[in-house]
């Protein structure tokens, strides 16, 4: 497959970015396959461009060196991607299995183009899903000095050039100091009844109150809990036809489906992060 290449910018708005910004491209030989370009009401500016290589006068060391005296040109932050080079991807999990067994399962159909070097638990009821998978499995004990635990996480993630790291409901909360070390690439996953239905049980909790709706919510991990910016949610309407196990069940799904649509968003490069939003193309 021919290579392309994807550059984000994101910067204040003016007149002129999308022009300046295609016609360096054009001005190269380039073919676009792709642009989404959004300005928000607080006068910020943010695109997605997607180009061939293919015939583009510039290899990628060149490209590379030209982008900084742009960016200093137009004022912009930007990132470039390359569409041959897969993120590296590490799933941290608990006792639940359903997320982690989705994730492996799209990795291996080719449905997410990623990488999974290692899968890291702090229980050791998953490793034989990771086995499936060809993944070596890491094993760090709950009852290990948190500090300590953290470090050699770290260690692994380090050692296996991990881009981004994913919470397949992982059970335990990160330190500040950890979430600082991946800052907008940590992944979570969790049902949407926080905060109405926060702590244990939460599926026996909506079931007691007759809700009519469950959902599932994907967000990056940052210093408070459960609270960064939002990148996929999906619900699905219930009725008092369903127990404790059906609520549970269905959860499961959206819990899935909407872990897998983040992640799959992440490594196609289609986020950018705004305060606490998400611009998504």
């Amino acid at each position: 497959m021919d290579e392309n290449a994807i550059l984000l910018v994101h910067c204040p708005d003016r007149k002129g970015l999308v022009a300046r910004l295609t016609g360096f491209i054009f001005d190269h030989g380039g073919n676009i396959v792709r642009l989404d370009q959004y300005s928000s009401p607080e006068n910020r500016f943010f695109m997605r461009v997607e180009w061939e290589l293919k015939g583009f006068a510039l290899d990628r060391a060149a490209l590379t060196g030209a982008l900084p005296g742009l960016a200093a040109e137009l004022g912009i932050s930007y990132e470039l991607f390359f569409t041959s080079e897969r993120l590296r991807m590490a799933v941290l999990v608990s006792r639940q299995d359903h997320c982690l067994f989705d994730l492996l399962l799209r990795r291996r159909s080719g449905e997410i183009d990623v990488d999974i070097p290692a899968v890291l638990g702090n229980h050791e009821d998953l490793r034989d899903v990771a086995a499936m998978f060809g993944v070596p499995f890491h094993f760090f004990p709950v009852g290990a000095d948190a500090a300590e635990q953290e470090r050699q996480l770290l260690e692994v993630l380090e050692r296996e050039r991990i881009d981004f790291v994913v919470l397949a409901r992982y059970m335990r909360i990160l330190s500040p100091a950890f979430v600082a070390r991946y800052p907008r690439r940590i992944i979570n996953v969790h049902h949407s009844f926080l905060p109405a239905f926060s702590g244990a049980k939460p599926y026996h909790q909506a079931y007691a109150r007759g809700v009519k709706v469950i959902g599932a919510t994907s967000h990056f991990v940052t210093e408070d809990l459960d609270d960064g910016p939002i990148i996929e949610q999906e619900t699905i309407k219930i009725s008092h036809q369903d127990g404790v196990e059906d609520l549970t069940m269905k959860g499961r799904d959206l819990e899935r489906k909407v872990l897998a649509q983040a992640v799959q968003l992440y490594v196609e490069h289609r986020l950018f992060v705004d305060g606490r939003r998400t611009i998504i193309f």
